[in-house]
């Protein structure tokens, strides 16, 4: 009887942890892995660049940013990386605008070695144990995606993996919000 007890006990506890992992999955994928949304303001996140400078988000008030998380691994990444450097980056860093590309938990030497492979010009910053990453999604979430902040601090437009309409909608926001 105590064993048919004993393995009716385990049975429940697995059909419940698989229950818990199901719901955590649905989570993520409800808003595409994001906590956070549009219209939110984001703490004073630290930015360690990889150059040693450090940058905090309520110092770039009054400009707007864009938050691209990325990491060497990741092979979209590495798609969408050359049109922010050429169309988003390069075209706006003169105008009262910053993007930042925040590294998932990798190394400096490593991140600096990816920068170059991308030639990249625009700041990157390290994300040890992706605590930067989990302040607007879940961990497992993906890596691929990009945070526009307006003048305000508030989230403006949020992009996940790199879909063409999807980024020219973040250009045309970006935009839109210059004008202002």
């Amino acid at each position: 009887m105590r064993l048919v007890l004993l393995m009716f006990s385990m049975a429940t506890l697995g059909l419940l942890k698989a229950q818990d992992q199901k719901s955590d999955s649905v989570e993520i994928n409800k808003n595409r892995g994001y906590i956070v949304n549009i219209g939110d303001k984001p703490g004073n996140i630290q930015f360690n660049l990889t150059d040693g400078n450090t940058l905090h988000l309520h110092d770039l008030r009054d400009k707007i940013v864009v938050l691209q998380f990325t990491a060497s691994w990741c092979s979209v990444c590495r798609k969408e990386m050359p049109h922010l450097e050429k169309e988003v980056w390069q075209r706006f860093k003169n105008e009262g605008f910053i993007l930042i590309g925040i590294d998932f938990d990798e190394p400096l030497e490593k991140v600096l070695a990816f920068k170059k492979q991308m030639k990249t010009t625009y700041p990157m910053a390290l994300d040890p144990d992706a605590l930067i990453f989990q302040e607007f999604a879940h961990k497992r979430a993906g890596v691929t995606r990009n945070v526009v902040i307006d003048k305000n601090g508030k989230i403006a437009y949020l992009t996940r993996l790199y879909d063409r309409n999807e980024f020219e909608g973040m250009v045309g926001k970006i935009e839109e919000l210059m004008g202002e």
